[in-house]
């Protein structure tokens, strides 16, 4: 079983900033229930999501993926992903997720959406680390 994606670390420890996964799960004969989950790793070619929804490597699910902003969102919908691997933690599962590319230039609205999302993240994870690196030496500089 290939756990690059998970990145060498037992469990992710933080989600993503303002951004889920949302997807329809079949509920019943002729309801299906939307679901929302904590996105842990996001890259251009899938993600790892957390969810207490089940589902087996080798399925396909359609995700929506939503950024909130400050008076908007981003949406990168109908991103079709096959579920390569499956990790059990607690009530929940991390899944790792491959996007499957219909459009092979990567032209398409959706992956656009999808490369403004990750611009975005890249920018509020640099800020973060940013702000958590730099509180610690301004409280030295204090002392």
């Amino acid at each position: 079983m290939d756990t690059d994606i998970f990145r060498e670390t037992e469990f992710m420890n933080e989600a993503l900033p303002d951004l889920v996964a949302r997807f329809r799960v079949k509920q019943g004969l002729f309801r299906k229930e939307t679901v929302e989950a904590a996105l842990y790793e996001l890259d251009g070619y899938g993600c790892v999501m957390k969810t207490d929804k089940l589902f087996n490597p080798g399925d396909t699910v359609l995700l929506d993926l939503v950024m909130d902003m400050p008076f908007d969102e981003i949406r990168a919908e109908n991103l079709s992903g096959l579920v390569t691997e499956r990790r059990k933690h607690c009530s929940n599962f991390f899944y790792s997720i491959d996007f499957v590319e219909s459009d092979p230039n990567g032209t398409s609205s959706a992956s656009e959406k999808l490369r403004r999302i990750r611009e975005v993240l890249s920018k509020k994870q640099s800020l973060k680390s940013r702000r958590s690196s730099g509180s610690v030496s301004g409280f030295r500089q204090m002392a």
